[in-house]
C-alpha cells in the first residue's frame, strides 16, 4: 500500500517520515520537493507550499499508520490517502512486509 500525506515544511515531512519508519508502520518514505497546493479551506481558495510524503506499508498496517500520521501531523485535517499496490517486484514487496511486521 502506498500512503500519501502532505505537510507545510521539510522538517515536518522528515519528522513524519522518520517517525513512521522508526515505528515500523512504513518500510520507507520518500519526500518530494516543495509543491504548490491549491485547495478550498474554510470557504476560501488557498495556495500553499507543501512537501509530499509517500510511505510504503501493507494493508494490514494501514490503520496503525493512519492513526500515527493523524497524531503526529500538524494539520487539523491532514491528507492521508492510501492506494493499494496491485503489482510490484516480489522481493521489494516482501521487504516492505518484513519491515512493517509488528515485533520485527
Amino acid at each position: 500500500m502506498a500512503v500519501l500525506t502532505t505537510t507545510d515544511s521539510e522538517a515536518a515531512a522528515q519528522s513524519l517520515a522518520r517517525g513512521a519508519v522508526e515505528a515500523r508502520l512504513a518500510a520507507c518514505a520518500q519526500i518530494s520537493s516543495p509543491i504548490a497546493s491549491v485547495y478550498r479551506w474554510e470557504g476560501r481558495v488557498e495556495t500553499a507550499r507543501e512537501w509530499q510524503v509517500l510511505l510504503k506499508t501493507t494493508a494490514a498496517r494501514y490503520e496503525a499508520l493512519a492513526a500515527h500520521l493523524r497524531g503526529a501531523h500538524g494539520y487539523d485535517t491532514p491528507e492521508i490517502i492510501a492506494t493499494p499496490i496491485t503489482h510490484g517486484g516480489a522481493e521489494y514487496l516482501a521487504w516492505v512486509a518484513a519491515e512493517v511486521e509488528p515485533g520485527a
